[in-house]
């Protein structure tokens, strides 16, 4: 199965200029903790960040301003790992492993946003699999990507031990 055949079409963005407040209220409206950050170039939106629930919370915290004072700019993660609609779902759950993420945007070939495929759509799919004779997605890979991503990141982990 390729991702297109599963990913979300219709993906909620951001603007790096836009405030975390109107960030937060399309996650709250759309009830989506995730949003990517697009900028327009060609015709199309190419990612050039993320932004979740927690970036905007940690921002608040960590900038001591109100929400409607920060730029998304300043908490979205500028570092975009993604996806195309023709990878399989195991290239998709092998990139979420391994950078630990729960969210990929897919982009086309020039790189425009086209679609959002997350971990618990992989699972589900795994789910709906169940008693299929040919299964395309493994609990136990779901399983272990989900170990993977969940574990703690190796500074936090250096912090704990301090």
């Amino acid at each position: 199965m390729k991702v297109g055949q599963l990913m979300m079409r219709t993906v909620k963005t951001c603007r790096p200029a836009d405030a975390l407040s109107a960030a937060a209220r399309v996650m709250w409206e759309h009830d989506c903790g995730c949003v990517p950050v697009v900028v327009d170039e060609g015709g199309g939106a190419r990612v050039v960040g993320m932004l979740t629930d927690r970036d905007i919370c940690m921002a608040a915290y960590t900038q001591g301003r109100p929400l409607q004072a920060i730029k998304v700019a300043s908490a979205m993660s500028h570092r975009v790992c993604s996806c195309r609609d023709t990878d399989s779902l195991m290239v998709a759950l092998n990139v979420l492993r391994t950078n630990q993420l729960h969210r990929l945007p897919v982009v086309d070939a020039d790189d425009h946003l086209i679609g959002l495929l997350s971990l618990a759509d992989i699972a589900r799919e795994a789910d709906r699999e169940h008693g299929r004779s040919k299964v395309e997605v493994k609990d136990d890979d779901v399983a272990k990507a989900t170990e993977a991503i969940c574990r703690p990141h190796a500074s936090r982990e250096i912090a704990r031990a301090a």
